[in-house]
């Protein structure tokens, strides 16, 4: 187990190993406690230029030997992926989330 302060500012890693981003903050559904989003940033330089995309957290695999996340998504993936702001109302609406879902390719929170 890990405290989510400690997972903020996480560095996260292609399937090459190559640096792609970084946690930001994560998503925690209330009723299960379960984490169900990672908000990264990813490209820039110094926080600059860098953009805010929230992924499912099934894209996300832990690896000790980096000592970061490894992540297989694909710069066209992150391209053309839904946007879900960071306002906590768009959380109500299924249709963003699933949208989101789709776009990744992984199962819905709601149907564990």
């Amino acid at each position: 187990m890990i405290e989510s302060n400690r997972v903020e500012g996480t560095p996260v890693y292609s399937p090459q190993g190559k640096h792609v981003g970084t946690i930001h903050h994560l998503i925690i559904e209330k009723v299960s406690g379960r984490v169900v989003y990672a908000v990264m940033s990813f490209g820039g330089f110094l926080g600059f230029g860098s953009h805010e995309h929230t992924i499912p957290w099934e894209k996300l695999n832990y690896d000790t030997q980096l000592g970061g996340f490894r992540t297989d998504i694909t710069q066209e993936e992150l391209s053309g992926a839904p946007v879900v702001s960071g306002d906590e109302k768009d959380w109500w609406d299924r249709r963003r989330e699933q949208d989101l879902h789709d776009h990744y390719k992984v199962p819905t929170y709601w149907g564990w």
